[in-house]
């Protein structure tokens, strides 16, 4: 094997040490599962992405995500980053890209701005559970610190997902949104019992105009005990907004704020498309800055 050009890349933010960061690893055809899943905890970003050739003809590039314990079928922040360093690297014009993951194919499209870029992600399909039960909702408002009387009683709890399922938890302020201090544990062990690594809190409290949420997200059954910022939290949350009947346009179209609480803050751009009411298309979009490049030597035997 050839040397493998590894990227740290921070995306939804053009500032280097603030938005999410995300390992990139391009040319990774020669890793097997086991040397992705240890340059992923070597990294110890909440994701890596391993860019890798085709293995068919209805799609243009392989994507595959690992957190540092477990590898997952879609990652928001780990899409732009991976879509960022290779639209720098090959210098590519406006075009829209096919990519395989493991939530399907789904097109990227790369927007050139300036002498920089926009990516813009198409999300998987959508998802939106029923109403948590009470005895679970209580369960989960407990392991993230809250009291009933924090929620946002408009919006409530449920799993939505565009590839990644997250619990979708609206609060009523971001005093609130910022002092939460979640019992990871807890957390952890109510992610077995729904099927949904992840937890989403968010609140319209905003003094931004152009800012619609702030939110954090919370995932540590896999290895994540917060996410700065979240591709896909924010896409499904925005499929959920139109499913509750929030949005008064179609698309709806939003920003998202995240990362505040734990000082790196970024911004998601979300489109959702619906149809008499219900969500059908989510879109991500942000842009990126790559923070240094570096070589790893051959170090693993043939995948």
């Amino acid at each position: 094997m050839n040397p493998l050009r590894i990227f740290q890349v921070d995306s939804f933010t053009t500032t280097p040490f603030t938005g999410n960061p995300a390992g990139v690893v391009l040319g990774a055809d020669g890793l097997n599962e086991q040397a992705m899943q240890s340059i992923a905890r070597e990294l110890n970003n909440s994701e890596t992405a391993f860019v890798l050739a085709p293995d068919g003809p209805d799609h243009e590039v392989r994507v595959r995500f690992f957190t540092p314990t477990v590898e997952v079928p879609s990652c928001g922040h780990a899409t732009i980053a991976a879509h960022y360093v290779r639209a720098r690297v090959l210098g590519l014009p406006r075009c829209t890209v096919l990519q395989k993951i493991g939530a399907g194919i789904l097109p990227v499209d790369i927007m050139p701005d300036a002498d920089d870029y926009t990516i813009v992600m198409t999300q998987g399909a959508i998802e939106i559970s029923g109403n948590l039960d009470s005895k679970t909702e209580m369960e989960v408002l407990s392991a993230l610190g809250l009291l009933g009387s924090d929620r946002n009683a408009r919006f409530p709890l449920r799993i939505a997902s565009t590839g990644h399922s997250k619990v979708m938890v609206g609060v009523n302020s971001r005093d609130v949104l910022n002092g939460l201090r979640p019992n990871m544990a807890a957390l952890t062990k109510l992610s077995r019992c729904l099927g949904c690594n992840g937890y989403y809190v968010f609140t319209f409290d905003s003094d931004d105009p152009e800012i619609l949420v702030h939110g954090r997200m919370f995932a540590p059954a896999i290895g994540i005990p917060e996410d700065p910022v979240t591709g896909n939290a924010n896409g499904p949350l925005g499929a959920y907004l139109v499913d509750r009947k929030f949005a008064r346009t179609n698309p709806l179209v939003f920003k998202a704020r995240q990362g505040e609480a734990c000082g790196r803050p970024g911004t998601v751009e979300v489109t959702v498309e619906s149809e008499n009411g219900k969500p059908t298309l989510v879109k991500v979009a942000g842009r990126a800055v790559i923070v240094f490049e570096a070589e790893l030597g051959n170090l693993f035997a043939p995948a």
